[in-house]
């Protein structure tokens, strides 16, 4: 059942249970991969703090987090294309084993330049964990190692998706329409 807010509907996409079923499937993937490695994990802020929140929880391993924020949309609903690095990292990740913990991999503009920049700071490898991802946006190819939903190109905000800065208390992925 749609929601109403002030900008519009919101309509469920992804339900809570499915949610936290898919993360903890995530967590045990990664687990099993990983086992008897210290495993780095850099959280994209905004956006991915529920979702990491939650897969650590479904991480017996030895793990280090650190936060990055980035930029690309600027409180629009199309992205604007250009990337700023808002918050870098306070952790050296020369010789580690790291994976990027992003909310959603869209056009794949944002991952590509993140993923190019902390290449160049000496990680012993680097992947990337992706709740969302709507492979019909991308404009670069991206790709992550982990994936836990395909979605339509539909915007999504909630679980810690937000529309300008709203909606990422939400317990769902819910599609953002307008008022018809």
């Amino acid at each position: 059942m749609p929601f109403s807010h002030p900008d519009g509907l919101l309509k469920v996409l992804i339900d809570e249970h499915q949610l936290q079923q898919r993360v903890k499937e995530l967590g045990e993937q990664i687990s099993r991969d990983y086992q008897g490695r210290h495993l780095h994990l850099i959280c994209i802020l905004k956006g991915a703090c529920i979702f990491l929140a939650d897969l650590i929880r479904h991480l017996p391993l030895d793990i280090s987090i650190d936060f990055m924020a980035v930029s690309s949309y600027a409180n629009s609903l199309p992205t604007s294309g250009e990337v700023k690095i808002l918050k870098d990292l306070d952790s050296i990740i020369q010789g580690r084993e790291v994976m990027v913990i992003e909310d959603i991999l869209d056009t794949g503009l944002t991952l590509d330049y993140l993923t190019r920049s902390l290449r160049t700071r000496g990680p012993k490898s680097l992947t990337i964990c992706s709740l969302l991802s709507k492979p019909t946006r991308r404009i670069k190819e991206v790709n992550a190692a982990y994936v836990g939903f395909e979605i339509p190109d539909e915007f999504v905000v909630g679980y810690g998706l937000d529309f300008a800065e709203r909606y990422r208390n939400l317990p769902t992925i819910s599609v953002m329409t307008k008022d018809e």
